[in-house]
């Protein structure tokens, strides 16, 4: 029989570096939602306070007793980036007892305190940061609406290094989900563009994807979220160009309602399809036929809350 000791705190409340605290000592302590939160930081490096509460809270205040908790007792960890005259999200990462659960749940060795701390200053000092962020809100906003709904919402989440592994590296979007309404379901991935790079750069991305329905992929569509009007005009200017038949290409920016009606609602243009905008559930989309490159419907495992359905 294991007896289990409350772990060893530092005078502030919190465990001290290189502490040797382990999964068993604090495991009264924690949930299924906290493993959860494990989960989804591992697999997407970092989420601020907000998105975590929109995905697994009902109260702000609860979700910021929970998460500073977490902290306390080295499960979870955070940072906030100081820009003088911006208010910057707290964001959470892997801490190493979470890092370690995770590990140890996919039969995986579980990180140093010196690589994890590694892990962690490489996330804080990240160029792409903002666009990590954006990307994982797109996400987050479909699971939130998926709790509110009593089927469908997001059944599949997989990062921009998931989706590459799981396709053969054949390709390499910011991110892959399948989205249910209830009814359907809809996969496709993402490329979130904050227009930093020029467009051609953009429209040369659809070369991979091209030759991934070759290979006999799954024929989900492509969704460019772009930062302007003007800029999404531009690239189905480009589109009509250089038209791609075996594609299906979708798109949105701010002022289609993007960051008011949501990913899900009708705010979706497809290519060669004028000006008129549908929701996420009505794009065309096709699991394929099961092979190495088709990973097919999602299955209840890959929910990503799956810990939680009971």
């Amino acid at each position: 029989m294991v007896t289990r000791r409350p772990p060893r705190h530092s005078p502030g409340g919190e465990l001290p570096a290189g502490s040797q605290t382990t999964l068993l000592e604090i495991d009264r302590r924690l949930t299924p939602r906290d493993h959860t939160i494990a989960l989804l930081l591992e697999d997407h490096t970092t989420l601020t306070t907000d998105q975590l509460t929109s995905v697994l809270f009902d109260a702000a205040s609860t979700a910021r007793h929970r998460l500073h908790l977490l902290r306390r007792i080295g499960f979870i960890d955070r940072f906030t980036r100081n820009y003088p005259g911006s208010n910057q999200p707290i964001c959470w990462l892997p801490g190493l007892l979470s890092s370690r659960y995770v590990a140890l749940t996919r039969d995986e060795n579980p990180p140093t305190l010196k690589t994890l701390r590694e892990r962690q200053d490489r996330v804080y000092s990240s160029r792409i940061l903002d666009h990590t962020l954006a990307t994982n809100a797109f996400f987050t906003a479909l699971l939130a609406d998926g709790r509110r709904r009593s089927e469908g919402g997001l059944l599949r989440w997989w990062s921009e290094r998931q989706t590459a592994a799981r396709f053969g590296r054949r390709i390499n979007p910011d991110g892959h989900g399948v989205w249910s309404d209830g009814t359907q379901q809809t996969g496709f991935f993402l490329e979130l563009d904050r227009g930093t790079e020029p467009l051609g750069r953009l429209v040369d991305k659809l070369a991979s994807h091209r030759r991934l329905r070759a290979e006999a992929g799954p024929r989900y569509p492509l969704l460019f979220v772009l930062p302007s009007r003007a800029r999404e005009q531009n690239l189905h200017r480009r589109l009509a160009d250089r038209p791609e038949p075996t594609l299906v290409i979708a798109s949105t920016c701010a002022e289609s309602g993007y960051h008011v009606v949501g990913p899900f609602g009708p705010i979706w243009r497809l290519a060669g399809n004028g000006r008129h905008r549908v929701p996420l559930a009505e794009l065309p989309s096709n699991h394929g036929q099961p092979g190495p490159l088709t990973p097919g419907p999602p299955l209840p495992d890959e929910h990503p809350l799956h810990l939680l359905k009971g």
